[in-house]
């Protein structure tokens, strides 16, 4: 009997790699970290792990060849980074299939509190996401500023929305202007892209938000309350 003849598909190489870079722990809590958006130093980085300098300069040389994180160098310190916003949604969107009972409980009052500011506000990369970015997207949608008929999309009202308040959007770059990522905490889709960036960088810098600590978890100043529920019609529940 003549054996079958298989073509090996040549993605599948590539696809083994990058399962491979993912499937340690040391590297996964890397990547979490620094879905902050946020450039981190070696040596926070270990001290976030829980493993030594040593150790952890060989899991970001492999993250760095691997291409899902970037590195940059000031003086002697070494700064790593998440390559790009592609490779910060494959890590929310995996850490978002994970089963709910798969995520560990807070062990202490602290991180219950962490936790829970980081569920009604937090920034996934560079937009916002939790609660807060889903109570956005909503009302996005609600006042006819983005499609999400097949994906997402922004209507000709959304972009003029973004003009009129003065927020520059990228609309020549590679980076789609609407993306859809999905939210690990609320389970639900909220708007990334270029849109999603400028709109939360906005947000900081005018302290619509405000971060809280070091970590990813933001808060809606009275300010930002006051201006969101205007331009967008959000009630004071979603946003606290």
């Amino acid at each position: 009997m003549l054996e079958r003849m298989t073509t090996k598909d040549p993605r599948a190489a590539g696809l083994a790699r990058l399962a491979g870079l993912l499937a340690d722990e040391t590297r996964a809590a890397c990547l979490l970290a620094l879905l902050d958006g946020r450039a981190w130093t070696a040596g926070e980085l270990a001290r976030h792990a829980g493993v030594a300098p040593s150790t952890l300069s060989g899991h970001l040389g492999k993250l760095v060849a691997g291409g899902l994180l970037a590195e940059e160098r000031q003086g002697r310190h070494r700064y790593v980074r998440l390559a790009d916003a592609r490779a910060a949604q494959l890590v929310e969107e995996l850490t978002a299939r994970i089963a709910p009972e798969a995520h560990p409980r807070p062990r202490t009052l602290r991180q219950a509190g962490a936790d829970s500011a980081a569920a009604r506000g937090r920034t996934c990369y560079d937009h916002l996401a939790g609660r807060l970015g889903i109570a956005v997207t909503d009302a996005f949608t609600a006042r006819g500023l983005l499609l999400r008929d097949t994906g997402f999309a922004l209507t000709a009202a959304g972009l003029r929305w973004f003009d009129a308040l003065g927020i520059g959007l990228d609309r020549h770059g590679r980076r789609p202007l609407a993306r859809a990522c999905l939210d690990w905490t609320e389970r639900r889709p909220h708007l990334a892209g270029a849109a999603g960036a400028a709109l939360c960088r906005h947000a900081l810098d005018v302290r619509w938000c405000v971060r809280i600590g070091s970590g990813r978890a933001v808060r809606v100043t009275e300010e930002g309350g006051r201006a969101l529920s205007g331009l967008l019609g959000i009630g004071e529940s979603a946003l606290r």
